[in-house]
């Protein structure tokens, strides 16, 4: 059984090749060779149309065990299927804690139907709280290589080097949303002009770039595998380039809406734009460009958080920071590539994701087919998370994930 898919474009990390025929079989996504037999049971006209490896998303955030109001596993398990997502990296900020070997096993069982291959960050302290450590070794002895405190930086910098210490017997990584808490406290968006003219209490770019400076030198010290998650300034961009070009085994993201939101756009106090890092300036955003154009920055993300209705309807200072992301992800690539060519945007969820994991097929089974210009009306008829929280809602989107291919199965979406 084989499905024709004809002139479909597909994107990697260099170029995007020219239109042809593929199909769809056992064996996967492959060119296809008129000249020889092939039983075409389905021809689907793919003009228009972009295929690319299957996404990988190293962060995103279940609201399943203890808030399942704001997500289940199931409803994330969906939502990442649709947005076109192979593989993806769950947080531990879940209640309790992903922290203890049969959360993890229970987790692996209750994903392992999904058709996205979940991956997870187990909490490297008890609580995701900066104090005493989980038990690493056992963690991985089932199946744990990806260590961090999600949402929660590890600004212990004892505890920092002894976890970048542990991980080295077993050759894992340690992520982690790096800033200085003390730098933070009460901050609720960039410090700069605008927060001075609306008066309201800012987060400076310093908090992250000396948690991310002092982090470097952690692992220059200590050795090991480090990746900062979500950064979002011109200075952290300059230290992990420099950490990089030093030869350190550094890598970073981004999330996604970094690079389309400034801090301009907390002008109207919209609690939707409350995000944690916050939005910054111009000049960060545009930082933020060129460390993904020059390599600096291995990934972008989704950085999926869910909140219910009521974190989010109150006022700014009280509201509670996070934003859904993963079926707006394509629509903020489309906008993105209007700056940055398709290939760049492809290699940062496919090749760039995949070695920060350091794991990728030598032979992809997983692809994703999308309409970059097909529009959508993105509301609560639309909306396949059980929340709201985007200010992107009631809007009409470009950009639709039209299929995805598992192990030579085309699924409609």
């Amino acid at each position: 059984m084989s499905i024709l898919l004809k002139s479909l474009r597909f994107i990697d990390s260099d170029t995007v090749h020219e239109l042809k025929d593929y199909v769809v079989d056992s064996d996967g996504l492959r060119e296809y060779d008129a000249g020889s037999y092939v039983n075409i049971t389905e021809t689907i006209d793919c003009q228009g149309l972009f295929a690319s490896e299957g996404w990988v998303d190293l962060r995103c955030l279940a609201g399943e065990p203890g808030e399942e109001y704001k997500e289940t596993l199931e409803s994330l398990g969906e939502l990442l299927k649709h947005a076109g997502f192979a593989k993806a990296v769950l947080m531990p900020n879940t209640k309790p804690a992903l922290q203890f070997k049969s959360d993890l096993l229970s987790l692996k069982q209750r994903t392992s139907e999904w058709f996205t291959e979940a991956l997870f960050q187990v909490s490297v302290t008890k609580d995701n709280k900066g104090e005493d450590f989980t038990d690493i070794l056992d963690l991985n002895a089932h199946g744990g290589y990806i260590f961090g405190d999600g949402l929660k930086p590890l600004s212990n910098p004892d505890r920092f080097m002894k976890v970048l210490q542990y991980l080295q017997k077993f050759d894992g990584v340690l992520f982690d949303h790096s800033y200085e808490p003390l730098l933070a406290v009460f901050g609720q968006m960039h410090e700069g002009v605008v927060s001075t003219r609306i008066g309201m209490k800012g987060i400076p770019n310093l908090a992250e770039e000396v948690a991310i400076k002092r982090n470097i030198d952690i692992l220059r010290y200590a050795g090991g595998n480090l990746h900062f998650q979500t950064i979002s300034t011109a200075g952290a961009v300059e230290e992990i380039r420099k950490a990089k070009q030093e030869g350190l085994n550094v890598t970073c993201d981004v999330s996604v809406y970094q690079l389309l939101f400034t801090d301009e756009d907390l002008q109207g106090f919209d609690t939707q734009l409350k995000v944690d890092p916050p939005f910054r300036s111009d000049e960060d955003r545009v930082a933020l460009l060129a460390g993904l154009k020059d390599g600096t920055i291995d990934a972008l993300v989704s950085n999926h958080q869910p909140q219910d209705f009521d974190a989010k309807h109150m006022e700014f200072d009280l509201a509670s920071s996070g934003m859904i992301g993963l079926q707006t992800f394509l629509p903020a690539l489309v906008k993105l590539s209007e700056e940055m060519p398709w290939p760049l945007l492809i290699s940062k969820v496919t090749n760039g994701a995949n070695a920060v994991l350091r794991t990728h097929d030598s032979k992809s089974a997983k692809f994703t087919i999308f309409d970059p210009k097909a529009s959508w009306e993105y509301d609560g008829n639309s909306n396949l998370s059980l929340s709201a929280n985007h200010p992107w809602m009631n809007t009409t989107l470009e950009g639709k994930v039209k299929y995805v291919i598992n192990q030579g199965e085309l699924i409609k979406l």
